[in-house]
């Protein structure tokens, strides 16, 4: 996927189900990676503490869902 010029990236970006006990997405806000989410109210809380509130998971100009969307979180 390209990004079109002068398109912003959405601010958060959450991976595709990585292995794992239980298994978990990598989180990144603004490129930086900022933990291992093992549910959306992990997602919800990352972005809290970088201080975005009432992020609207749904939203794809806020956040990017990779291979899968908020309900995903099984290989």
């Amino acid at each position: 996927m390209t990004e079109s010029p002068g398109v912003a990236p959405p601010p958060i970006v959450v991976s595709q189900v990585m292995p794992g006990d239980p298994p978990f997405r990598i989180v990144q806000i603004g490129g930086q990676q900022v933990g291992k989410a093992f549910s959306p109210v992990d997602v919800i809380e990352f972005a809290r503490r970088a201080g975005l509130d009432d992020v609207d998971l749904d939203d794809p100009s806020v956040v990017r869902w990779v291979g899968g969307d908020k309900f995903k979180w099984t290989l």
